[in-house]
């Protein structure tokens, strides 16, 4: 329960403190504890190169007033250190400058012999990303989802009645000669057996009464 109490916390912050924080700008200290000198322990311009600048960011310049100051030039002006033509002076001591937008900055020294000795700083501000806005698409149109239509059934195909072959005009039981059925068959052989026992009684019949005499 705490540690979601604290996420919430937190979120509430980033929130409403991230545009202050994004807009404020960072403070860089040209020439770190040296100042704005002559002689600085490390080129300017090589401090420069180590360091990331953005719009809003600021440039503090350490320097005692009156004994030296500070001019943003042109490019030309920069290279031959002339200080006749300053785009801004800063000549108050301390002086603070602010990044109003992207590209290279050139900055001198009041004093043209402290240029020519190498008292000037090249600074190149990086350009702004702005995200990009992602247009939402459009909600598709509401189009009546019409039903799905099924098919025509396939035509099944028409199938002929076998056809039958034609009766042959003679059968296998058709011929010339007739064919003396079963019955009359076994009728004719019990007739003939019933005539062979009668005359073998006859027989033993006579023999019996003939010998008895």
């Amino acid at each position: 329960m705490g540690s979601k109490r604290f996420l919430v916390c937190l979120l509430i912050v980033v929130v409403l403190f991230f545009p202050v924080s994004s807009t404020q700008g960072y403070k860089f200290y040209v020439g770190g504890r040296d100042g704005w000198v002559v002689s600085p322990s490390e080129n300017y311009n090589h401090w420069a190169e180590r360091n990331r600048f953005q719009v809003n960011d600021t440039l503090f310049f350490k320097y005692k007033k009156g004994s030296d100051s500070v001019l943003l030039v042109t490019r030309e002006d920069y290279y031959s250190c002339n200080t006749k033509n300053p785009k801004q002076s800063l000549t108050e001591g301390d002086s603070i400058f602010t990044f109003d937008r992207s590209g290279p900055f050139f900055f001198i020294s009041g004093n043209a012999d402290n240029c020519n000795k190498g008292q000037k700083l090249i600074v190149l501000v990086m350009a702004v990303r702005h995200k990009s806005q992602q247009h939402p698409s459009p909600p598709p149109s509401s189009v009546p989802a019409t039903p799905p239509v099924s098919p025509p059934p396939s035509p099944v195909p028409r199938t002929n009645p076998p056809v039958e072959s034609p009766k042959s005009s003679k059968t296998p039981l058709d011929s010339d000669a007739p064919i003396p059925a079963p019955s009359e068959q076994k009728s004719g052989s019990l007739g003939l057996v019933c005539s062979t026992w009668l005359l073998l009684g006859s027989s033993i019949w006579v023999s019996i009464v003939l010998g008895s005499l």
